[in-house]
């Protein structure tokens, strides 16, 4: 069946599930959507969150998706839920692979977890990682820095060095053996996170989960790609293309041409 897999985020993040989902699924082609405008969605008030992820879900729904991957933590925490009562297609977060991914993993059962603001305060992380182990012990931090970071190309540095290390500083007694990048936009930056938080701490990307569980709904669904499928991704921004194809064409290592995409409301764009 060879319909496309539909991926939306706030951003350039989304894209580092989508380079998991190509390495692990090669013959699925991938719609992606990054409403790069009106990033970030973090600090956003839950109503804008769900009005701009609702006009990226139906855009989706519109190309005729088989599979629509939430791949913004943020989005996931206030819309998945409605989301899957709502839409007939399969639809999945990055919140449940992640935790998963952390407590297969972890040995002490100490684990961090970083994200936007929506995110921490939704408190779906740790949600998700006790409903998987009773006994976890859960450190969260919100980083609103980092996606800035990522979404101006900022991802090396030496002060790109100064805002993570500055940003990371209240985790850095805690005593975790774990730590959940909870937000797509984060392993963008894991080189240097890694070298903050230390070689000890297993840094936890939700990618490689959320791709395994995509294929598992493909197979059950019986909605697979024929295998002799030469997919042609299509990506969408509805912000700066130029922008957009310069980090995806680094992050992916292909050239990537980006369409300009218009949706909602482009008055209330990130500054």
């Amino acid at each position: 069946m060879n319909r496309s897999i539909g991926v939306l985020d706030s951003g350039v993040g989304g894209l580092t599930v989508a380079r998991e989902l190509m390495r692990q699924l090669p013959h699925e082609q991938i719609i992606y959507v990054g409403d790069t405008l009106r990033c970030p969605y973090g600090p956003r008030p839950e109503d804008e969150i769900r009005q701009f992820t609702w006009e990226m879900i139906d855009f989706l729904v519109a190309q005729d998706v088989k599979l629509i991957v939430i791949a913004c933590n943020t989005a996931t925490a206030v819309v998945l839920k409605e989301a899957r009562q709502k839409l007939s297609i399969p639809i999945i977060g990055v919140i449940d692979p992640g935790a998963r991914a952390a407590v297969k993993v972890t040995r002490s059962k100490r684990i961090g977890v970083i994200g936007t603001k929506m995110t921490i305060e939704s408190n779906s992380y740790e949600k998700a990682l006790r409903h998987v182990e009773g006994q976890v012990v859960v450190e969260s931090l919100a980083c609103p820095p980092f996606v800035p970071l990522v979404e101006s190309s900022q991802t090396t540095g030496p002060y790109v060095e100064r805002v993570v290390a500055n940003t990371l500083k209240p985790l850095l007694t805690y005593d975790m053996d774990t730590l959940i990048l909870g937000c797509t936009h984060y392993p963008l930056l894991a080189e240097v996170i890694g070298r903050v938080i230390g070689p000890d701490v297993q840094l936890i990307s939700s990618g490689d989960e959320t791709a395994l569980e995509v294929s598992a709904l493909l197979d059950y669904n019986g909605i697979t790609a024929a295998h002799d499928t030469v997919p042609e991704h299509v990506y969408h921004a509805t912000g700066d293309t130029r922008s957009f194809e310069r980090i995806a064409s680094d992050w992916l290592n292909q050239s990537v041409q980006a369409k300009r995409l218009v949706l909602g409301t482009e008055d209330k764009e990130c500054v």
